[in-house]
Protein backbone atom coordinates (compact mmCIF):
# COMPACT_ATOMS: atom_id res chain seq x y z
CA UNK A 1 0.00 0.00 0.00
CA UNK A 2 1.28 3.45 -0.91
CA UNK A 3 1.31 6.30 1.59
CA UNK A 4 -0.47 9.54 0.60
CA UNK A 5 2.80 11.46 0.45
CA UNK A 6 4.21 8.89 -1.97
CA UNK A 7 1.17 9.21 -4.21
CA UNK A 8 1.31 13.01 -3.99
CA UNK A 9 4.93 12.91 -5.17
CA UNK A 10 3.94 10.68 -8.10
CA UNK A 11 1.08 13.02 -9.04
CA UNK A 12 3.31 16.09 -9.01
CA UNK A 13 5.94 14.31 -11.07
CA UNK A 14 3.33 13.24 -13.61
CA UNK A 15 2.00 16.81 -13.86
CA UNK A 16 5.50 18.15 -14.45
CA UNK A 17 6.07 15.65 -17.25
CA UNK A 18 2.89 16.43 -19.18
CA UNK A 19 3.69 17.32 -22.80
CA UNK A 20 2.61 20.66 -24.22
CA UNK A 21 3.38 20.14 -27.89
CA UNK A 22 0.18 21.43 -29.51
CA UNK A 23 0.02 24.88 -31.07
CA UNK A 24 -0.37 27.73 -30.49
CA UNK A 25 1.83 27.56 -27.41
CA UNK A 26 0.12 30.69 -26.04
CA UNK A 27 -3.09 28.67 -25.51
CA UNK A 28 -1.32 26.07 -23.41
CA UNK A 29 1.06 28.24 -21.38
CA UNK A 30 -1.68 29.34 -18.93
CA UNK A 31 -2.62 25.67 -18.46
CA UNK A 32 0.97 24.73 -17.64
CA UNK A 33 1.06 27.72 -15.28
CA UNK A 34 -2.16 26.75 -13.44
CA UNK A 35 -1.09 23.13 -12.98
CA UNK A 36 2.33 24.22 -11.69
CA UNK A 37 0.96 26.28 -8.81
CA UNK A 38 0.77 23.32 -6.45
CA UNK A 39 -2.08 22.55 -4.12
CA UNK A 40 -2.93 19.56 -1.97
CA UNK A 41 -3.85 17.34 -4.98
CA UNK A 42 -6.50 15.74 -2.76
CA UNK A 43 -8.66 14.48 -5.64
CA UNK A 44 -6.03 12.58 -7.64
CA UNK A 45 -4.52 11.20 -4.43
CA UNK A 46 -7.95 9.96 -3.34
CA UNK A 47 -8.48 8.28 -6.71
CA UNK A 48 -5.13 6.51 -6.48
CA UNK A 49 -5.77 5.49 -2.86
CA UNK A 50 -9.17 4.06 -3.75
CA UNK A 51 -7.63 2.04 -6.60
CA UNK A 52 -4.87 0.92 -4.22
CA UNK A 53 -7.45 -0.72 -1.97
CA UNK A 54 -7.60 -3.51 -4.55
CA UNK A 55 -4.60 -3.08 -6.84
CA UNK A 56 -0.94 -2.46 -6.11
CA UNK A 57 -0.08 -0.54 -9.29
CA UNK A 58 -1.74 2.89 -8.91
CA UNK A 59 0.59 4.37 -11.54
CA UNK A 60 -1.54 2.46 -14.05
CA UNK A 61 -4.39 4.97 -13.58
CA UNK A 62 -2.22 8.07 -13.22
CA UNK A 63 -3.59 9.64 -16.40
CA UNK A 64 -7.17 9.44 -15.09
CA UNK A 65 -6.03 10.93 -11.76
CA UNK A 66 -4.30 13.73 -13.66
CA UNK A 67 -7.50 14.19 -15.69
CA UNK A 68 -9.46 14.78 -12.50
CA UNK A 69 -6.88 17.27 -11.24
CA UNK A 70 -6.96 19.03 -14.61
CA UNK A 71 -10.73 19.33 -14.34
CA UNK A 72 -10.55 20.62 -10.76
CA UNK A 73 -8.08 23.32 -11.78
CA UNK A 74 -10.26 24.25 -14.75
CA UNK A 75 -13.10 24.97 -12.31
CA UNK A 76 -10.78 27.11 -10.17
CA UNK A 77 -9.61 29.06 -13.22
CA UNK A 78 -13.18 29.91 -14.18
CA UNK A 79 -14.18 30.55 -10.54
CA UNK A 80 -11.38 33.10 -10.28
CA UNK A 81 -12.59 34.80 -13.44
CA UNK A 82 -16.21 34.89 -12.22
CA UNK A 83 -15.10 36.25 -8.83
CA UNK A 84 -12.55 38.62 -10.40
CA UNK A 85 -10.01 37.22 -7.93
CA UNK A 86 -6.46 38.55 -8.13
CA UNK A 87 -4.56 35.71 -6.47
CA UNK A 88 -4.63 31.92 -6.32
CA UNK A 89 -2.15 30.00 -4.14
CA UNK A 90 -0.04 33.11 -3.74
CA UNK A 91 0.24 33.75 -7.49
CA UNK A 92 -1.63 35.90 -10.00
CA UNK A 93 -4.75 34.33 -11.44
CA UNK A 94 -4.80 33.62 -15.19
CA UNK A 95 -7.11 36.48 -16.11
CA UNK A 96 -4.82 38.89 -14.21
CA UNK A 97 -1.56 37.51 -15.57
CA UNK A 98 -2.99 37.32 -19.10
CA UNK A 99 -6.58 38.50 -19.68
CA UNK A 100 -10.20 37.33 -19.44
CA UNK A 101 -10.35 36.02 -23.01
CA UNK A 102 -7.23 33.94 -22.43
CA UNK A 103 -8.70 32.55 -19.21
CA UNK A 104 -11.87 31.46 -21.05
CA UNK A 105 -10.03 29.84 -23.96
CA UNK A 106 -7.36 28.12 -21.88
CA UNK A 107 -9.99 27.03 -19.36
CA UNK A 108 -12.13 25.48 -22.09
CA UNK A 109 -9.07 23.65 -23.37
CA UNK A 110 -8.34 22.34 -19.86
CA UNK A 111 -11.85 20.91 -19.74
CA UNK A 112 -11.24 19.05 -22.99
CA UNK A 113 -7.87 17.81 -21.73
CA UNK A 114 -9.58 16.48 -18.61
CA UNK A 115 -11.97 14.37 -20.69
CA UNK A 116 -9.14 13.25 -22.98
CA UNK A 117 -7.12 12.03 -20.00
CA UNK A 118 -10.11 10.33 -18.41
CA UNK A 119 -10.83 8.58 -21.72
CA UNK A 120 -7.37 6.99 -21.78
CA UNK A 121 -8.46 4.08 -19.57
CA UNK A 122 -9.12 0.41 -20.26
CA UNK A 123 -11.84 0.04 -22.90
CA UNK A 124 -13.99 -2.22 -20.71
CA UNK A 125 -14.12 0.46 -17.97
CA UNK A 126 -14.55 3.47 -20.26
CA UNK A 127 -18.36 3.68 -20.38
CA UNK A 128 -18.80 3.42 -16.62
CA UNK A 129 -15.94 5.84 -15.85
CA UNK A 130 -17.20 8.38 -18.37
CA UNK A 131 -20.74 8.23 -16.98
CA UNK A 132 -19.54 9.00 -13.45
CA UNK A 133 -17.26 11.79 -14.65
CA UNK A 134 -19.87 13.34 -16.94
CA UNK A 135 -22.60 13.38 -14.29
CA UNK A 136 -20.11 14.91 -11.85
CA UNK A 137 -19.23 17.74 -14.24
CA UNK A 138 -22.92 18.51 -14.72
CA UNK A 139 -23.47 18.56 -10.96
CA UNK A 140 -20.54 20.86 -10.27
CA UNK A 141 -21.88 23.38 -12.79
CA UNK A 142 -25.28 23.15 -11.12
CA UNK A 143 -23.69 23.72 -7.71
CA UNK A 144 -21.79 26.72 -9.01
CA UNK A 145 -25.00 28.21 -10.41
CA UNK A 146 -26.78 27.73 -7.07
CA UNK A 147 -23.87 29.43 -5.31
CA UNK A 148 -24.22 32.42 -7.66
CA UNK A 149 -27.98 32.59 -7.09
CA UNK A 150 -27.55 32.43 -3.32
CA UNK A 151 -25.59 35.71 -3.46
CA UNK A 152 -28.81 37.62 -4.10
CA UNK A 153 -31.01 35.67 -1.69
CA UNK A 154 -31.48 36.20 2.03
CA UNK A 155 -33.73 33.18 2.57
CA UNK A 156 -31.27 30.34 1.83
CA UNK A 157 -31.99 27.37 4.12
CA UNK A 158 -29.45 25.05 5.70
CA UNK A 159 -30.69 22.15 3.54
CA UNK A 160 -30.30 24.24 0.38
CA UNK A 161 -26.78 25.17 1.41
CA UNK A 162 -25.79 21.57 2.12
CA UNK A 163 -27.11 20.53 -1.29
CA UNK A 164 -25.18 23.35 -2.97
CA UNK A 165 -21.86 22.37 -1.39
CA UNK A 166 -22.58 18.70 -2.11
CA UNK A 167 -22.85 19.59 -5.80
CA UNK A 168 -20.13 22.21 -5.96
CA UNK A 169 -17.49 20.48 -3.82
CA UNK A 170 -18.17 17.03 -2.45
CA UNK A 171 -19.27 15.17 -5.60
CA UNK A 172 -15.77 15.61 -7.07
CA UNK A 173 -14.20 13.85 -4.08
CA UNK A 174 -16.88 11.17 -4.38
CA UNK A 175 -16.17 10.90 -8.10
CA UNK A 176 -12.45 10.46 -7.38
CA UNK A 177 -12.84 7.45 -5.11
CA UNK A 178 -15.59 5.85 -7.21
CA UNK A 179 -13.60 6.03 -10.43
CA UNK A 180 -10.59 4.64 -8.58
CA UNK A 181 -12.74 1.72 -7.46
CA UNK A 182 -14.20 1.16 -10.94
CA UNK A 183 -10.75 1.13 -12.54
CA UNK A 184 -9.61 -1.40 -9.94
CA UNK A 185 -12.50 -3.72 -10.87
CA UNK A 186 -14.39 -3.31 -7.59
CA UNK A 187 -17.98 -4.44 -7.26
CA UNK A 188 -20.78 -1.93 -7.83
CA UNK A 189 -21.70 -2.07 -4.16
CA UNK A 190 -18.13 -1.27 -3.08
CA UNK A 191 -17.83 1.54 -5.63
CA UNK A 192 -21.14 3.02 -4.46
CA UNK A 193 -20.11 2.87 -0.80
CA UNK A 194 -16.83 4.58 -1.62
CA UNK A 195 -18.80 7.26 -3.47
CA UNK A 196 -20.95 7.88 -0.38
CA UNK A 197 -17.79 7.95 1.75
CA UNK A 198 -16.25 10.59 -0.53
CA UNK A 199 -19.48 12.58 -0.62
CA UNK A 200 -19.70 12.86 3.18
CA UNK A 201 -15.99 13.60 3.58
CA UNK A 202 -16.43 16.30 0.93
CA UNK A 203 -19.27 17.90 2.86
CA UNK A 204 -17.17 17.93 6.03
CA UNK A 205 -14.25 19.34 4.03
CA UNK A 206 -16.31 22.30 2.75
CA UNK A 207 -17.84 22.97 6.16
CA UNK A 208 -14.30 23.08 7.49
CA UNK A 209 -13.51 25.73 4.87
CA UNK A 210 -16.41 27.78 6.21
CA UNK A 211 -15.05 27.38 9.73
CA UNK A 212 -11.44 28.19 8.85
CA UNK A 213 -12.48 31.36 7.04
CA UNK A 214 -13.74 32.66 10.39
CA UNK A 215 -11.57 30.91 12.97
CA UNK A 216 -8.44 29.92 11.05
CA UNK A 217 -4.93 31.26 11.63
CA UNK A 218 -4.18 33.64 8.74
CA UNK A 219 -0.49 32.61 8.75
CA UNK A 220 -1.47 28.97 8.26
CA UNK A 221 -4.71 29.47 6.31
CA UNK A 222 -2.76 31.32 3.61
CA UNK A 223 -5.11 34.31 3.37
CA UNK A 224 -6.87 36.80 5.58
CA UNK A 225 -9.71 35.32 7.57
CA UNK A 226 -13.16 36.83 7.35
CA UNK A 227 -13.48 36.93 3.58
CA UNK A 228 -16.86 35.18 3.72
CA UNK A 229 -18.06 37.60 6.38
CA UNK A 230 -16.90 40.63 4.42
CA UNK A 231 -18.71 39.50 1.27
CA UNK A 232 -21.86 38.25 3.08
CA UNK A 233 -21.28 34.83 1.52
CA UNK A 234 -24.10 32.43 2.36
CA UNK A 235 -22.23 29.85 4.41
CA UNK A 236 -23.38 27.28 6.95
CA UNK A 237 -22.17 29.77 9.57
CA UNK A 238 -24.13 32.80 8.36
CA UNK A 239 -27.33 30.90 7.51
CA UNK A 240 -27.51 29.37 10.97
CA UNK A 241 -26.55 32.60 12.70
CA UNK A 242 -29.48 34.39 11.04
CA UNK A 243 -31.86 31.52 11.86
CA UNK A 244 -30.77 31.06 15.49
CA UNK A 245 -30.14 34.66 16.56
CA UNK A 246 -32.41 36.36 19.05
CA UNK A 247 -34.08 39.61 18.05
CA UNK A 248 -31.23 41.94 19.04
CA UNK A 249 -28.56 39.65 17.60
CA UNK A 250 -30.45 39.36 14.33
CA UNK A 251 -30.89 43.12 14.15
CA UNK A 252 -27.14 43.66 14.56
CA UNK A 253 -26.31 40.89 12.12
CA UNK A 254 -28.64 42.27 9.46
CA UNK A 255 -27.20 45.74 9.97
CA UNK A 256 -23.76 44.41 9.09
CA UNK A 257 -25.09 42.35 6.18
CA UNK A 258 -26.88 45.38 4.70
CA UNK A 259 -24.06 47.85 5.32
CA UNK A 260 -22.61 49.24 2.09
CA UNK A 261 -19.76 51.13 3.77
CA UNK A 262 -17.88 49.57 6.68
CA UNK A 263 -14.48 48.96 8.20
CA UNK A 264 -13.50 45.42 7.21
CA UNK A 265 -11.81 44.51 10.49
CA UNK A 266 -14.68 45.94 12.52
CA UNK A 267 -17.27 43.94 10.58
CA UNK A 268 -15.29 40.68 10.85
CA UNK A 269 -14.81 41.16 14.59
CA UNK A 270 -18.48 42.04 15.18
CA UNK A 271 -19.91 39.14 13.17
CA UNK A 272 -17.42 36.70 14.72
CA UNK A 273 -18.53 37.87 18.19
CA UNK A 274 -22.15 37.21 17.20
CA UNK A 275 -21.19 33.74 15.98
CA UNK A 276 -19.53 33.12 19.36
CA UNK A 277 -22.61 34.28 21.24
CA UNK A 278 -24.98 32.15 19.16
CA UNK A 279 -22.73 29.05 19.29
CA UNK A 280 -22.16 28.79 15.56
CA UNK A 281 -18.64 27.37 15.77
CA UNK A 282 -19.80 24.42 17.86
CA UNK A 283 -22.79 23.89 15.55
CA UNK A 284 -20.54 23.76 12.48
CA UNK A 285 -18.06 21.44 14.19
CA UNK A 286 -20.91 19.11 15.16
CA UNK A 287 -22.20 19.01 11.57
CA UNK A 288 -18.68 18.35 10.27
CA UNK A 289 -18.23 15.48 12.68
CA UNK A 290 -21.63 14.03 11.74
CA UNK A 291 -20.71 14.02 8.02
CA UNK A 292 -17.28 12.58 8.78
CA UNK A 293 -18.68 9.72 10.89
CA UNK A 294 -21.33 8.91 8.24
CA UNK A 295 -18.54 8.77 5.67
CA UNK A 296 -16.61 6.31 7.84
CA UNK A 297 -19.71 4.12 8.11
CA UNK A 298 -19.81 3.81 4.33
CA UNK A 299 -16.06 3.11 4.18
CA UNK A 300 -16.55 0.32 6.75
CA UNK A 301 -18.96 -1.41 4.33
CA UNK A 302 -16.33 -1.65 1.58
CA UNK A 303 -15.36 -5.31 1.30
CA UNK A 304 -11.59 -5.09 1.65
CA UNK A 305 -9.61 -5.69 4.84
CA UNK A 306 -9.45 -3.04 7.55
CA UNK A 307 -5.68 -3.17 7.12
CA UNK A 308 -5.95 -2.05 3.49
CA UNK A 309 -8.50 0.63 4.39
CA UNK A 310 -6.37 2.01 7.24
CA UNK A 311 -4.34 4.42 5.08
CA UNK A 312 -7.42 5.89 3.39
CA UNK A 313 -9.12 6.20 6.77
CA UNK A 314 -6.09 7.98 8.21
CA UNK A 315 -5.97 10.31 5.21
CA UNK A 316 -9.62 11.28 5.78
CA UNK A 317 -8.86 11.89 9.46
CA UNK A 318 -5.94 14.15 8.51
CA UNK A 319 -8.22 16.10 6.13
CA UNK A 320 -10.48 16.83 9.10
CA UNK A 321 -7.56 18.27 11.08
CA UNK A 322 -6.21 20.59 8.39
CA UNK A 323 -5.58 24.26 9.12
CA UNK A 324 -5.46 25.51 5.54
Amino acid sequence: MFKPEELLKKVNEALEQLPYDRKPASLYEPIRYVLSLGGKRIRPVLMLMAYNLWKDDPERIMMQAIGLETYHNFTLLHDDLMDNADMRRGHETVHKKWNANQAILSGDTMLLQAFERMEACDADKLKEVFKVFLVTTFEIGEGQQLDVEFETRNDVTEDEYIEMIRLKTSVLLACAVKIGAILAGASKEDADNLYKFGEQIGLAFQLQDDLLDVYGDPKVFGKNIGGDITSNKKTYMLINAVNRANASQREELMRWINATAFDRNEKVAAVTRLYDEIGIRQLCEKKMESCYQLGLQHLAKVSVSDERKAILKAYAAAMMKRQS
